[in-house]
């Protein structure tokens, strides 16, 4: 197994390599934000519907639910900058694990998810809060980790922007060319080609996270949390080996 995802997380990159890291990182995320909803009611991923979500609330004098969107949206920045900050430390003490260190901290962060099931059941009005506030964390440390290694050309935990590159590639592809144009329209196939993996892997991921969540509960949680884990586990083992020899 290890042989075969070498190098998805390691610092030297290549563009198959964030896209390959993209795809998985994109069915987590589809898998999570579905699941989640299904388990607290809210959707984490993306900050657009909760700040719209913040300014109603402050309109209509519902403070506790802007005051909750806030914490959500505080969350989300959190968890990406500690992405931030585990990436440029671990940049600066030249370790290979420098972007597997959020994944490990997201594949934690996914296993405690799992274990507040049991406790939101019995005390939904105390764990129910925290776990939303821990699915936006998850979301924001995920989404700075792929932006980061990516140089911010792949986002993995929402697929508005992806989809309107979709929309742009696709104009230009439709778009007609005038016989000996000097400019001429063309699509970036290989940008679509990227876009269009990402958009189906969080598909894929929003499907086996619901049907997951709907069949076997907050059990679904230990295969994505094991996924990351395995992809940023050889890094870690390379810099364990040479900083501990």
């Amino acid at each position: 197994m290890f042989p075969l995802i070498r190098g998805w997380t390691d610092v030297q990159r290549s563009p198959q390599a964030n896209l390959r890291l993209g795809l998985v990182l994109s069915f987590v995320a589809g898998a999570t934000n579905a699941g989640g909803f299904l388990a607290v009611g809210r959707y984490t991923s993306h900050m657009t519907g909760i700040v719209s979500s913040i300014a109603d609330d402050l309109v209509l004098g519902q403070l506790g639910l802007a005051l909750a969107g806030i914490t959500c949206l505080m969350a989300f920045v959190l968890g990406a900058m500690c992405t931030a900050i585990m990436v440029n430390w671990g940049l600066r003490q030249h370790l290979r694990s420098s972007y597997s260190l959020p994944l490990m901290l997201e594949s934690f962060a996914l296993l405690v998810f799992g274990l507040f099931g049991a406790a939101i059941n019995a005390h939904s009005p105390i764990f129910m809060p925290i776990t939303v506030v821990l699915l936006c964390f998850i979301m924001g440390l995920q989404n700075a980790v792929i932006t980061k290694i990516s140089k911010a050309e792949i986002r993995t935990t929402h697929i508005t922007g992806l989809v309107t590159d979709i929309g742009i590639e696709l104009g230009k592809m439709v778009y007609f060319n005038r016989l000996h144009s000097t400019s001429p329209v063309r699509a970036n196939q290989d940008r679509l080609r990227v876009q269009g993996y990402l958009v189906v892997g969080f598909i894929a991921g929003g499907l086996i996270g619901a049907w997951g969540f709907n069949h076997l509960g907050y059990v679904t949680t230990i295969p994505l949390a094991g996924l990351l884990w395995l992809l940023g586990l050889r890094p870690l083992l390379d810099d364990w080996h040479q900083h501990g020899a």
